[in-house]
């Protein structure tokens, strides 16, 4: 493997996960810019709030595939080193894209994607976790932040150290950007699911 392979493995999950498929998808429906909307960020969770169920669902499973390409198509060409590369790239890209100033999402989809790619497993067990606690709290962001806490448990249970490690700055990551949201839920204002206002 060349040494430059995980520095180029880098840069490409990078530029994949920099493409702001929110913006784009709701851009090309006609919405508002979503940056004006909601809180402003770029992710599923924001489109949701123009209304359009449709479109926060394309964005979702866009925000998501396009991290799991990253390590699919990297580990075709290259060893597990860039493969790891490329997925700290992709996340990356997703929460600092260059195209929006730096500014873009959490990364809960993402996060997932780069499951799919690199664990499936352990992204059922994220799936199983954000469904259940979501749908005893009703805090979205909960629900992502315990999920995240416990995945890197379950990859080193599953004899994945390696990723378990990338998982572990992953999930610290996921909750900086969740910082506002964490604050609201200790607050008790943070916004339920499927409530308005």
């Amino acid at each position: 493997m060349s040494a430059a392979a995980p520095a180029l493995a880098f840069l490409f999950g990078y530029l994949l996960g920099s493409i702001p498929f929110g913006l784009i998808i709701t851009r090309l429906a006609g919405t508002e810019d979503l940056r004006h909307i909601g809180s402003g960020n770029i992710g599923a969770t924001n489109v949701l709030r123009t209304g359009r169920k449709g479109l926060a669902a394309a964005t979702l499973v866009c925000d998501a595939l396009k991290a799991t390409i990253a390590v699919v198509v990297t580990a075709h060409f290259a060893g597990f080193d860039a493969v790891l590369a490329a997925a700290l790239g992709a996340f990356l890209g997703h929460l600092f894209p260059v195209w929006l100033g730096f500014k873009g999402g959490k990364g809960v989809a993402t996060y997932i994607g780069l499951l799919i790619g690199l664990a499936w497993q352990c992204a059922l067990i994220f799936c199983a976790l954000w469904i259940a606690i979501a749908a005893l709290t009703r805090y979205s962001s909960l629900a992502a932040l315990v999920a995240s806490a416990i995945t890197p448990v379950a990859l080193w249970a599953l004899h994945m150290p390696r990723t378990a490690g990338l998982f572990l700055l992953l999930s610290v990551l996921l909750w900086i950007t969740h910082r506002a949201n964490i604050r609201r839920l200790l607050a008790g204002t943070e916004g339920k699911i499927g409530v308005k206002g």
